[in-house]
């Protein structure tokens, strides 16, 4: 499969499991509905590569570099995707809601600046010194998600749910929290940008 991956273009309603392409450079490449189970894409390159519809399940992507490359409703599952830069990627010039989302996957290190992910999910996920500024993140779903060392800054987190999330560190004066649901004792990081004293 890692052969035919290398050579093949376009892909679709296929099961790709457990092909290890760390380092490789992969280009122009069209994966429509496929699901990838257990690959290791770690510092590979995706090319102007189009993922439309595709699901990662247990795969490590960690530090791939995803130069001019597509994603349309493309699910990570406990993926590991580590040091990712995700602005490097296409991203459709429409407002359109988040085309990616993550549950359980490790995200430390990457970089979401000044992307538009409204409704993204990031749920129960381990996302440490993660980069969100500029991005807008509208009614996301940041749901037991560790936030710890990542920065918001100058980021639309209206109405978004950080339930059960944990770590973060949000200045309310230069971030969108409107109508966003936070829980306590957790929420009491809000206010350390107030410098204020608390009496326990």
């Amino acid at each position: 499969m890692d052969a035919i991956i290398s050579e093949q273009y376009d892909f679709s309603a296929q099961v790709i499991k457990n092909v290890d392409l760390r380092e490789a450079a992969l280009s122009t490449k069209r994966f429509e509905d496929c699901s990838f189970i257990g690959c290791n894409f770690s510092d590979a390159e995706f090319l102007k590569c189009k993922f439309y519809d595709c699901d990662f399940t247990d795969c490590n992507l960690s530090s791939a570099k995803l130069s001019a490359s597509a994603f349309r409703d493309v699910k990570f599952k406990t993926c590991k995707l580590l040091g990712v830069n995700w602005t490097r990627a296409s991203w459709s010039r429409l407002q359109l809601p988040s085309p990616i989302e993550f549950d359980g996957c490790l995200l430390d290190s990457s970089i979401f600046a000044g992307l538009y992910l409204s409704e993204i999910r990031m749920e129960g996920c381990r996302a440490l010194n993660v980069d969100f500024t500029g991005a807008t993140c509208d009614h996301a779903s940041f749901v037991q998600t560790d936030f710890q060392g990542s920065l918001f800054e100058n980021t639309n987190l209206a109405s978004a749910d950080f339930t059960d999330a944990t770590n973060y560190s949000i200045d309310v004066f230069n971030n969108i929290v409107k109508n966003a649901t936070f829980t306590l004792p957790e929420a009491i990081r809000l206010l350390d940008a107030l410098e204020i004293n608390l009496i326990n």
